[in-house]
Order: structure tokens, then sequence, then C-alpha cells
């Protein structure tokens, strides 16, 4: 997107719509978030019932739903994603042992139960959970050697989520992502929510075309189901289809100056 400070870590798709869109290190613009606050010139040119979208994990296909000429939510089909083990256990200090599944939805997580921490999945709670999560963090990337079939860039445990009681009860469950350095993602996590909806495939608590509602820390939904099942390298995975909104908040313009010394850019390694 910006041809500056920063090495390309993924190559780009001849299939897609929208070309990658990064805004942080290691983390991409959510597709909700991408479709949801597009302007109508961006769409029109393709079809508005079908995009896809490059991703650093992959290629996407992104469902804007439409209504009155308003995208109101988006639902996507995301890469392959797999459960790399169940019930793994790992001894992390002033926790003891914790238990944790180890799953890939576009990044790798560790999934530990909010209790089994001695925490909750509220804002309030947020400093403490950051805390233990990140404990747990460090141990699990110092005894487990991730791969990943086909990028080696995402072959790195990316983050950590807490699982906690929904608050509403039509809802099946809560996320809290801790992931980088101590961040704290204010949704639910898209990545995560097919990580896990991968892991309750596999457990045989969800079928094909079963769909789950997953709240953030903030209380807002994204929902999941499994489209279809196959297979990615070694291992047995799922299609999943993730949807979830998002609204403008802004909008900026890139430009480049001719008479910018730097405008081809730069890269300091």
């Amino acid at each position: 997107m910006w041809p500056r400070h920063h090495r390309p870590r993924h190559r780009a798709s001849p299939d897609w719509h929208l070309p990658p869109l990064k805004i942080s290190v290691r983390h991409t613009l959510p597709a909700p978030n991408l479709l949801t606050s597009c302007p109508p010139d961006l769409l029109d040119p393709v079809p508005c019932n079908r995009l896809k979208v490059d991703a650093p994990a992959g290629l996407i296909t992104v469902f804007p739903q439409v209504n009155e000429g308003r995208v109101t939510s988006v639902k996507f089909h995301n890469v392959p994603s797999y459960v790399v083990g169940l019930d793994l256990t790992v001894e992390v200090p002033t926790l003891g042992r914790i238990t944790y599944d180890l799953a890939f939805g576009g990044a790798y997580y560790a999934f530990v139960q909010a209790a089994d921490l001695g925490v909750s999945c509220d804002p309030a709670e947020v400093p403490l959970l950051v805390e233990r999560a990140m404990l747990v963090k460090r141990r699990v990337m110092e005894e487990v050697k991730l791969t990943h079939p086909l990028e080696q860039d995402l072959a790195f445990l990316y983050g950590v989520i807490v699982i906690g009681k929904a608050r509403n009860p039509g809802h099946h469950s809560r996320n809290v992502c801790v992931f980088a350095d101590g961040e704290v993602d204010r949704s639910p996590t898209g990545t995560g929510v097919s990580a896990r909806v991968a892991i309750h495939y596999i457990r045989g608590e969800l079928g094909v075309g079963q769909e789950i509602a997953i709240e953030s820390v903030l209380g807002t939904v994204f929902c999941g189901s499994v489209v279809r099942e196959t297979e990615f390298g070694p291992h047995r995975a799922v299609i999943p289809q993730i949807e979830g909104s998002a609204y403008v908040t802004g909008r900026s313009q890139l430009i480049i100056d001719p008479s910018d010394p730097l405008r081809d850019g730069f890269l300091l390694r």
C-alpha cells in the first residue's frame, strides 16, 4: 500500500479485486472494516456481492451485505483454518500448569479459558488479563516450534485468546485476543474466530453450516461457521465464514509529490 520503510511480507495474487491493505506490522485491515467503509466508487467496478481481497494469510473471498446502497455487514470466507493441538499443557510462572488449544485461522493462536487464568473477560480486568495472557504466550513460544505449509512468515504465535462467558445468553462465548507485545483487540478477532471454528469442528461441537456468535471484550459480535472441510498440507482443515460489521470514522488520501526525494520509498534494515 505504501512503499516506505517496509519489506513486503507476502505475494500479491493476480485474482484479487482489492490489493493487500496493511495498517501495521503483521496485521491487516479486517475484512468487515475494509468493505463496510468502502466508498461506492470502489465497489462499483466489480460485482458488489462478491469480492476477492489479498491478505498476508492468503486470498479471501468477501461478500458485502448491501441494503439500500449501504454495506451493513460483511461475510468472508477465510483461508483454510486448522488445529495444531487440543488440550495441550504448559507450565506458566505464577499460574501453574495451563491447558490450551493451538490453532491457525490466518494466524496462530493459543486458546485458554479465562477461569484457568483467574480472570474474566470484562473490560475492567483487561490489565490483569493481558499480564497473564502474555505469561502464557511467552511460555508457549518457548516450547512450541510452529510451521506453516506454505508461508514461513506466518509460522509464529501471534497471540493468546482468552475465552470467557458471553454476556448475551444468545451468544456462544466471549473472546479477548492479546497479541503482539500485549495489545488487545477490541473485536472478537476474525482470524481468532476462524481458528475457534476449526477447534469446535474438530471437537465435533460444530457442523457444516452451523453458526456461533462470539463476543468481543466490548460486546461487539462476529458470527462464525464452517463452509466446508478441506485439507491444507498435512492438516485436516475447514474453510470458515466470518460475519461482522464496522463503521466509517474517517478517510485520508495518500499522495506522492513529484519533488519528494523519497517518493520511490526506502527500506531500513
